[in-house]
C-alpha cells in the first residue's frame, strides 16, 4: 500500500501574533519548533521512513522539515522546494493583525476574504517591496500572484501534484510533504473530492502528521492523523477559534 505524509509547518511567529502571513517569510515560534520536533518523533516512533521530502520556498515550512529530518535521523533526504507549495497569497492583508483588520473593515468582510472559496483579498501593487517579483528567490518565475483565493491556490497545487508529485508516487517513492494551511487544504480538497462548502470548514492544525493511504492505482483508500483523539480535537479547535475571528 502506498502512503503519503502531509504536515502543516509548526506555529509561526505571526500565527502567534494573529497576523495574516501568506508569502511573508516569518520563522517558527518556540512552540512551532517544539511542534516540528514532536512531529519528527511521532513519525520515527510509528516506523515511517522516506525517500524524498518536498516543501515550499518559505522558511517556516523549510525549518519544520529540517527539524523533522533531524528527529528522524534522516538529514540525508533529498529535498525539493517549489513555490507552488507556498501558503495562499493574502495580498495587501499580509502583515496586518487579523482582529484590527476586522475592526477596520468589519468581521464579515474579513471572513469573506479569509474563508470565501473564490474571494481574493486586495492585491499588492506591483511596486510594493514585498511583491514576489522583488524577491530574488522567485527570479525566473512568471505569473506570480499578488493575491489569491483558495480556488487560485488549488489551481497551482493541482499543477504541482500532476507535474512533480504524481510521478514520484507512481515510482513507489515514500514522500513527506511539509507545507501550509491553505496549500494543504487545497490538496485535501482534490484528494478527498470535497465540495467548496466543505473545504471551507476544514481546519488543519500545525505540526500534526496527516497520513494518506492509496490503492495501487493511487485512488485514496483513507486519511488519518497521527495523534490521539483528545490532542487532535484540541488542536483543531484552536485553529477553528482563530478562524472564527477572522487564516494563516
Amino acid at each position: 500500500m502506498k502512503k503519503l505524509v502531509l504536515i502543516r509547518h509548526g506555529q509561526s511567529t505571526w500565527n502567534l501574533d494573529n497576523r495574516f502571513t501568506g508569502w511573508m517569510d516569518v520563522d517558527l515560534s518556540d512552540r512551532g519548533v517544539k511542534e516540528a520536533r514532536k512531529a519528527g518523533c511521532t513519525l520515527r516512533e510509528n516506523g515511517f521512513q522516506f525517500d524524498l521530502a518536498m516543501t515550499s520556498f518559505l522558511k517556516r515550512s523549510i525549518r519544520t522539515l529540517w527539524l523533522i529530518q533531524e528527529e528522524m535521523d534522516q538529514m540525508y533526504l533529498p529535498v525539493q522546494t517549489d513555490w507552488r507549495l507556498n501558503e495562499r497569497h493574502y495580498g495587501a492583508l499580509q502583515g496586518l493583525n487579523k482582529q484590527e483588520t476586522a475592526e477596520k473593515h468589519s468581521a464579515e468582510q474579513v471572513l469573506k476574504w479569509r474563508r470565501g472559496y473564490a474571494v481574493r483579498p486586495p492585491a499588492l501593487s506591483v511596486d510594493d517591496p514585498t511583491h514576489p517579483s522583488a524577491d530574488p528567490r522567485y527570479n525566473g518565475f512568471t505569473d506570480l500572484p499578488a493575491t489569491e483565493s483558495l480556488a487560485d491556490t488549488l489551481v497551482r497545487v493541482e499543477q504541482w501534484w500532476d507535474e512533480v508529485l504524481l510521478p514520484q508516487l507512481h515510482k513507489g517513492s515514500r514522500v513527506l510533504i511539509v507545507a501550509h494551511g491553505n496549500s494543504l487544504r487545497a490538496m485535501v480538497k482534490f484528494l478527498d473530492g470535497m465540495s467548496e462548502e466543505d473545504i471551507l470548514q476544514l481546519n488543519i492544525p500545525t505540526g500534526i502528521p496527516i497520513v494518506y493511504e492509496f490503492q495501487d492505482n493511487l485512488t485514496v483508500k483513507g486519511r488519518f492523523y497521527l495523534a490521539d483523539d483528545d490532542a487532535l480535537a484540541a488542536a483543531v479547535s484552536e485553529v477553528r477559534n482563530q478562524a472564527s475571528v477572522v487564516e494563516s
